[in-house]
């Protein structure tokens, strides 16, 4: 079948995406021709919405449509405990086992000096001007355990150390060079519940 421009350029938009090589964006687009126009319509306006509507919480920076974000808002939640993420989507991974109960800081990424991420380019000051405003006793530093993931946490752990609160880890259920929104749920609750002191 011949392709026609507007299909083409739909399946490179789809090969844009992470993970998507040019048969799964073959596949897509035909996909996206063969269902009703309400459908792709849907689509449409679901990515623009996201675009148009998502911002960052400027309390612990995940994504959100209001700010501060629900989570930040929920005053039955623990406000004494603080789980620092690399992203947004480690939120989404940790709150789909149940077991959390504080707070996050999303750091948006990790110290790479290779890659150009330096500790000023993180929300890590942000972090610690809410520890020194006091009221949290614990910070969890539940960052991805690889050599970035680590680094940044050990970091982050000299910073804190003059201030009167708990930095712990979650415990090595998960690999090391894992991810957290790769993790499944077993291993996820596992780590929290045997985090330990740092």
């Amino acid at each position: 079948m011949e392709s026609t421009e507007s299909l083409g350029r739909l399946r490179e938009h789809f090969q844009k995406l992470p993970g998507i090589g040019p048969r799964s964006a073959e596949r897509l687009a035909f996909h996206i021709l063969r269902e009703p126009r309400a459908m792709a319509e849907g689509l449409a306006r679901a990515i623009l919405d996201v675009k148009d509507k998502m911002r960052h919480c400027k309390t612990c920076f995940n994504l959100t449509e209001t700010d501060p974000c629900s989570i930040c808002a929920d005053q039955s939640r623990d406000d004494g405990e603080l789980w620092v993420v690399e992203q947004p989507k480690d939120v989404l991974s940790l709150e789909a086992t149940g077991l959390i109960h504080g707070k996050y800081h999303v750091l948006m990424g990790h110290i790479a000096p290779l890659e150009g991420t330096e500790p000023e380019d993180l929300t890590i000051n942000a972090l610690i001007e809410r520890v020194r405003k006091g009221g949290i006793r614990e910070v969890v530093l539940s960052l991805n355990p690889t050599i970035d993931g680590d680094g940044t946490a050990l970091f982050i752990q000299s910073l804190l150390s003059e201030y009167n609160v708990d930095v712990t880890r979650p415990a090595r259920g998960l690999a090391v060079g894992s991810q957290l929104e790769y993790a499944n749920l077993g291993m996820l609750e596992s780590a929290i519940r045997g985090r330990m002191q740092m």
